[in-house]
């Protein structure tokens, strides 16, 4: 009996003999859970005896009624039955409200029953914290429950978990179910031992640690505190509470078994074991390892150790490694994002690969932006491989990347979509199916401003027409930033703008890209083109110095004296209205806080323009000298446009938005701008000539019979001074939107006869798909065949085109990325391996300058042929201006065969992109990142290439994808005022005495004060620089040459014209006669215009006439004099030409000057009355 001895000290009162009271404890657990039970049990069988015995009652009683019997028993039986059922009902009710207040109390779908679960499952781990505690006492000990803190705080949480057992067992539905749960079993074995303990003045650690079993809530109690989501998370805490819990409670049992012993053995075979060591043995017993330093000696020990092995090593073989598998196949990426505090942070998504992300950042973080203090986010639903991933690393502290998809709200959450300043969305250059690529953007556009409108956000999308689905969005807002760039509208658009002024291309790609500065000691040409190159165009307010100056002064004075070229300002009209003003005239003068546009090699230099004083810096001759002085400035800036002083930040609502809401005034309606009463009333207003916007040349729709031209038609009509356009594309292909390339090339500021003729060489069943968006444009023919044949090419005098485009729309059908081009290289280099004769030639395009306008024509030394450079006649295709789209920037290597360029040079520094012979549509990345930093600069970006698209021709194509024919009224004519961009020859003309060892400073003072054309940059050829003569024909770009920078006779410069009212009053120019072949073919790109009244015909002249008269000339063509009419919307102009097909005489007329348009349009092509 010493065995059943425990420890008795005069403190604590206890039983005097000593005995062990555990079976107390463990019957009181006993007693209820079986009491309880069994009163479960009974309940059942009396209700189920019950319902039997009422259901013969029932038949009985439907008996009787069968069998007749008497009515009024009848009756007497049911009304005390009615009268139960009724408190039956009351019951019922009463007892289904209880029931459901318990229910409410304990579910987790309201506030107090989650507060409820969370609580009662703290107090249980508590509970099993206290076990913790007391497992290093022994088993049974005499306790005083009045100075035991630890039992007094578990008597508190049992009392509490009695009172939810309550609550539990009233909203049970079933009574037995709930009997044997788990949680009702712990509640059992843990609280009736607690109030025996207070009864005995005993604890007895017993089975609370059944309490551990609570764990296997942990997944749910999560949930309810909306902490887990995900299916994975879920599952892992799943497993890890189960093993968990099962780990603790069986380590329990055995510390209980093995510090008491065998009660058939008196207790006698025990041993001092601590609960983290039984945790321990557990452990190496699921694991099967078994080192056997720890192990059981009782009877009861070592019986729960077989089955628990069993079971244990099941889990541990199944639980361990799908937990591993979990925990391994969690994102890396999927944390969230933390903002810092004064720094914002953008998100991007899209298309992320190396390509995309490495082009981007190399703009986005650029040194020439002053500190960027922006973080970049990416967010991309596949993981990063190692490439990029080490691309992240090396930015680690300005770029993080987290792995999801912006069509989860809960991944837009994590990267804190509604603080970030926008979201960039990147497009896939390189797709098959530009369509599905665009509809996946714009459910992503959708996804971010569904979840926060407010975001800004731009995008890239690959097809124009797709911009109109950007209009439906609800919280689409161009005026709060959000900003769509169309790769094909740009890219298409800087390849008409190379038609016009070849290389424009190059430098307006340039000027938007941030290029680090090359310095290069060898006097070559990369020397000049790369000192231009690293110019990029900024905005800064100008200072108060500059307030009521005419632009060309202050362009004048900016350009002498702080070394900067200002292209435009941001004019805010008497309304208030912002609008860019690209080079305006004299009558624009600087207003207080007015945004100009620059182009500098760095931010800091524009700075200049805000700093300058007269008072302080009117002497100063070093520009690095003109810092911020301590004048009183006349406007605070600060106040009204506080987020703008830099030129990196975003012009959200100060500046002019690109958007049908608040549309941009790319044309400016002061009354002095409209053309004058003389010129207006030489407009016929019942005539459409222009689009409804006045913005383009328009013409009623053309059937595509009338514009096919076969080959025999080709070579029989001399075409001169056109745009050959290949075309290589078929029935499948993806549509490239020809319309783009049109648009720019029919711009309303070019007078009519100004207009080049376009000839598309390619696959009729592609152009007969295209030819919905190009049949209101005049002067378009189509040749069907294959830019690879050279008959096709020879038909359309390909030798005598300012310009041959050469585009594929089959480039990204193919996955091999050097193949993607090959069509377009073996069209280039076809044509470059071609032989003309030498009798038969022009003025190359790239060699062509025109008039200024305002010039003297009737003087001799003026005459507009001064404005031509008069060169050789081409006799190699070497020498024919083009232009090739490539995908790949590294096929750019095949396109010249006498260069040097290395297969990994960039792109940029490539001899054809420096001479503007090949374009990338991956230059446009850099647009992303400049139109973040200030969204004005794509404004006027687009407003240089399209030619003058606005948003409300956008919503127009977007409604109807056509142009909408308008009346000539003086509102529309004033939209034609607008600048445009020319090359300048400085052969002869004006400028001929700077041309040879000038200053461009002078130029370019002298140019904008006579003619108020604003140059910035010169197309120079490519071996001006060698003291012997070349043969080469190459030229290349140089962007904003400094002011002592030295001309050549050579050079042609790019200026920004206006628009000359006075080039198209007069037909003299253009009217030829029989005798007078010679000045036929020397027409001046200058002159142009409507015509006056006196040279038109009478407008009663029928279509049947006109149609006859055609058809006359097609059967006259082998005769000397020609009688033929325009395409212009007017058909007015009766003409005679000397037309000797091909003959010699003619050829040596045009091989002396280069027309500007067709010497001869189509011949099939008639314009419709108007």
């Amino acid at each position: 009996m010493d065995a059943l001895i425990i420890p008795v000290t005069m403190e604590v009162p206890c039983d005097s003999r000593g005995q062990r009271m555990w079976w107390a404890f463990l019957a009181s657990s006993m007693v209820t859970f079986f009491g309880g039970l069994f009163i479960i049990l009974l309940w059942r069988t009396l209700k189920y005896l019950w319902t039997v015995c009422c259901h013969c009652g029932v038949k009985n009683k439907e008996a009787q009624k069968i069998n007749g019997g008497g009515d009024t028993q009848a009756d007497g039986a049911c009304k005390p039955t009615d009268e139960k059922e009724e408190n039956v009902a009351a019951e019922v009710g009463w007892m289904t409200s209880v029931k459901d207040w318990a229910g409410v109390m304990i579910s987790a779908q309201t506030l107090t029953g989650r507060v409820l679960v969370v609580l009662v499952f703290a107090l249980s781990i508590g509970a099993l914290v206290i076990y913790f505690i007391d497992s290093s006492n022994p088993i049974e000990s005499c306790q005083n429950f009045y100075k035991d803190f630890t039992l007094q705080i578990d008597m508190a949480f049992n009392v509490f978990f009695l009172l939810y057992f309550g609550l539990r067992f009233i909203a049970a539905n079933d009574k037995l179910w709930f009997w044997l749960e788990v949680n009702s079993v712990v509640d059992f074995f843990t609280v009736p031992p607690v109030f025996v303990s207070v009864y005995l003045n005993r604890s007895w650690l017993g089975l609370r640690f059944l309490r551990a079993l609570r764990l296997i809530q942990f997944s749910e109690i999560l949930q309810f505190l909306n902490i887990l989501k995900t299916s994975n998370s879920i599952k892992l805490v799943n497993l890890c509470s189960i093993f968990i819990s099962t780990w603790l409670t069986a380590a329990g049992f055995i510390h209980l078994v093995e510090n008491s012993g065998d009660p058939w053995e008196n207790f006698q075979n025990n041993q001092p074991l601590t609960y983290w060591e039984c945790v321990y043995l557990l452990m190496v017993t699921m694991s099967t390892v078994g080192y056997g330093d720890v192990y059981a000696k009782t009877t009861l020990g070592r019986l729960f150790m077989v089955f628990f092995i069993l079971g244990g090593l099941a889990m541990f073989a199944s639980y361990v490694p799908e937990i591993i598998e979990l925990i391994g196949n969690r994102k890396k990426y999927g944390g969230s994002y933390s903002a810092v505090s004064g720094r914002k942070h953008i998100v991007v998504c899209g298309h992320i690969t190396l390509e995309s992300v490495s082009n981007f950042l190399k703009d986005f973080l650029h040194k020439d932006r002053d500190d960027v203090n922006v973080e970049i986010v990416f967010l991309h639903n596949i993981s990063p491989n190692l490439e990029l991933e080490a691309l992240f690393k090396r930015h680690f502290t300005q770029v993080e990347f987290y792995q999801g998809s912006v069509l989860n709200p809960h991944d837009l959450a994590r990267v804190k979509i509604e603080s970030a300043d926008a979201c960039l969305i990147l497009a896939n250059k390189y797709c098959a199916d530009p369509d599905a690529e665009d509809a996946s953007n714009i459910m992503r556009v959708i996804s971010i401003k569904n979840y926060h409108p407010k975001i800004r956000i731009i995008t890239q999308m690959l097809q124009y027409h797709n911009k109109a689905h950007l209009l439906n969005i609800p919280s689409w807002n161009w005026k709060e930033g959000d900003d769509a760039i169309c790769l094909a509208e740009l890219k298409l658009g800087f390849i008409a703008q190379s038609c016009l002024a070849p290389g424009l291309s190059t430098m307006l790609a340039n000027l938007f890209s941030m290029r680090s500065f090359i310095k290069i000691e060898e006097d070559t040409w990369q020397k000049y083109y790369l000192e231009g190159v690293a110019n990029e165009m900024y905005t800064e307010y100008l200072s108060s110095a500059f307030v009521g100056l005419s632009f060309p002064a202050v362009c004048e004075l900016v350009f002498a004296k702080l070394k900067l070229l200002m292209i435009a300002i941001e004019y805010k009209s008497e309304k208030r209205e912002s609008s860019i003003l690209i080079n305006p005239g004299n009558h624009v003068k600087i207003q207080e806080g007015t945004l100009g546009f620059f182009i500098a090699s760095d931010a800091k230099e524009v700075k200049r323009a805000f700093f300058y004083c007269k008072a302080c810096h009117d002497d100063i001759t070093d520009p690095k000298r003109i810092k911020k002085c301590g004048c009183k400035r006349l406007f605070p800036v600060e106040d009204e446009q506080p987020s703008t002083l830099s030129p990196k930040k975003k012009q959200r609502n100060g500046g002019m938005r690109n958007s049908p809401n608040s549309s941009p005034k790319l044309m400016r309606h002061d009354p002095l701008l409209i053309p004058g009463n003389e010129q207006i009333d030489n407009m016929d207003a019942n005539v459409k000539k222009y689009d409804s916007t006045g913005m383009f040349h328009w013409c009623p729709a053309k059937d595509i019979e009338k514009v096919i031209l076969t080959r025999s038609e080709a070579a029989m009509t001399v075409l001169s001074g056109h745009v050959v356009v290949c075309i290589f594309g078929d029935v499948k292909s993806a549509l490239i939107g020809l319309r783009n390339l049109v648009m720019p090339l029919r711009a309303s500021n070019f007078h009519y006869h100004e207009l080049k003729h376009i000839v598309f060489v390619g696959s009729l069943e592609y152009l007969r798909r295209e030819w919905e968006t190009l049949h209101n444009f005049p002067k378009v023919s189509i040749l069907p065949g294959t830019p690879l044949s050279r008959a096709d090419l020879r038909a359309v005098n390909i030798n005598l085109c300012d310009m041959c485009v050469i585009l594929s729309a089959n480039q990204n059908n193919i996955d091999d990325a050097s193949l993607q081009d090959k069509e377009c290289i073996l069209a280039s280099l076809n044509i470059k391996s071609m032989q003309f004769d030498d009798s038969i030639g022009v003025l190359q395009a790239n060699s062509q300058g025109f008039t200024p306008p305002g010039m003297d024509r009737s003087s001799p030394d003026n005459s507009p042929v001064h404005g031509l450079l008069r060169q050789p006649s081409i006799t190699t295709g070497a020498n024919i201006p083009i232009i090739t789209e490539l995908v790949n920037d590294s096929n750019v290597q095949f396109l010249d065969q006498d260069d040097d360029d290395d297969p990994d040079t960039e792109l940029y520094l490539t001899q054809p992109f420096a001479c503007g012979t090949a374009f990338a549509v991956s230059v446009l990345d850099s647009l992303m990142s400049a139109t973040y930093f200030n969204d004005n600069i794509l404004t006027l970006i687009r407003t240089l290439v399209t030619g003058g698209a606005t948003p409300e021709l956008e919503a127009l194509i977007a409604e109807e994808n056509a142009l909408r024919g308008g009346y000539s009224t003086p509102q529309t004519l004033a939209n034609r005022d607008r600048c445009r961009v020319a090359q300048l020859a400085l052969y002869d003309g004006p400028f001929a005495d700077l041309g040879d060892g000038g200053c461009y400073g002078d130029l370019f003072c002298k140019a904008l004060k006579t003619y108020n054309m604003l140059c910035f940059g010169i197309y120079r050829l490519r071996d001006a620089h060698l003291s012997t003569p070349s043969q080469c024909t190459k030229r290349y770009v140089i962007t904003n040459p400094p002011y002592e920078f030295e001309l050549v006779p050579t050079d042609l410069i790019f200026c920004l014209m206006q628009f000359d009212h006075n080039a198209g009053q007069s037909r003299a120019s253009l009217s030829h006669s029989s005798h007078s072949s010679y000045s036929s073919s020397k027409k001046s790109s200058s002159v142009h215009s409507i015509p006056s009244t006196a040279n038109r015909p009478n407008r009663t002249k029928t279509r049947d006439s006109r149609e006859k008269q055609n058809a006359t000339r097609m059967n006259r063509m082998g005769q000397a004099e020609k009688k033929w009419f325009t395409d212009e919307p007017d058909n007015a102009y009766p003409r005679n030409i000397q037309i000797k097909p091909m003959s010699t005489h003619m050829a040596n007329q045009i091989n002396q000057y280069k027309s500007t348009s067709s010497l001869i349009p189509p011949i099939r092509e008639v314009e419709d009355e108007c």
